[in-house]
């Protein structure tokens, strides 16, 4: 670990945070954008008049949104740990909340002490559109979704594998080897939840994975061909991302963490649509043009 140990007079403060990603340019820092880091960071500055940085379990995209983001700071100060989220939560944009603090050890690091990150991507497959899932999901009201075969396309992706066709350009990471833990797809009346555990993410990974599974789940491309894909490193067939609204950073796992379940697990609701809903797709051709609203990938 590459941080110095903090002096005796330091004490690290560990935060589990929600934000609405619509709000932001995601996690980390920009030179010219609103980020969630950034603002905490102003909050925290504000409360004891210097500057700090606060360190996260890992970086979300603009627009992505996070139920339990972890990260840490270091700070001199007198205020009880627990204390810090009632107090931080007084000075944050909407958008932000911080559901509790704690204090933890000097050698704790909510990055580097992660043992897993997982990601919830909701589709809204409906043909009318509703405004109280659409900050939350992509509205896919092109054809329905068979979940049973994501479920199928998802397999083969546990263990450790080397998936450099879901890696975005631009990105500082040298390699794409991810182990995957879990996959999960289920269907909630018109939603449709793609779950993906795994050691680490590689850039734009789960966007890029939920655009390619959309074109399984309407029968645009076969699960032998999604596997084949990322096996063989095809990245030039990985074109379209799936839009960022969709995509929550449901929860990071630790072997020792200062937070009970209810902090941080499944925190993000699930709406449940399964008594007024009706799978009313009748056009059950393939509409070869639905993929034009994503964004395609060219790097």
């Amino acid at each position: 670990m590459s941080e110095s140990r903090p002096s005796e007079q330091t004490q690290r403060v560990a935060l589990v945070i929600q934000y609405q990603g619509t709000h932001f340019h995601g996690w980390q820092w920009q030179p010219k954008y609103r980020s969630v880091q950034e603002e905490i960071e102003k909050a925290i500055s504000t409360v004891v008049g210097d500057k700090v940085t606060l360190q996260g379990a890992g970086r979300t995209d603009s627009g992505v949104h996070a139920a339990a983001q972890v990260a840490h700071f270091n700070i001199k100060s007198k205020i009880p740990p627990s204390k810090w989220a009632t107090i931080l939560n007084g000075y944050l944009p909407e958008g932000i909340l911080i559901r509790a603090s704690a204090g933890v050890s000097n050698y704790w690091h909510a990055r580097f002490n992660a043992t897993y990150r997982r990601y919830r991507y909701t589709l809204y497959n409906d043909k009318l559109p509703n405004l109280f899932v659409k900050p939350f999901s992509w509205h896919y009201y092109h054809a329905h979704l068979d979940e049973s075969l994501i479920s199928a396309a998802l397999q083969p992706l546990l263990g450790k594998h080397h998936l450099a066709a879901f890696h975005r350009a631009n990105s500082g990471r040298k390699h794409s080897w991810v182990t995957v833990q879990d996959v999960k797809c289920y269907r909630r009346g018109a939603l449709v939840h793609i779950e993906i555990q795994a050691d680490g993410f590689l850039y734009g990974m789960v966007r890029l994975l939920v655009g390619m599974l959309v074109q399984v789940a309407t029968g645009k491309r076969t699960t032998e061909d999604f596997t084949q894909i990322w096996q063989q490193e095809r990245r030039e067939e990985v074109k379209f991302a799936a839009p960022p609204q969709g995509l929550c950073l449901l929860r990071v796992g630790y072997d020792e963490f200062p937070f009970p379940p209810e902090i941080w697990y499944d925190t993000q609701p699930l709406f449940d649509f399964s008594g007024n809903f009706t799978d009313n797709f009748p056009d059950t051709s393939v509409d070869k043009n639905s993929d034009n609203i994503l964004g395609e990938i060219t790097a």
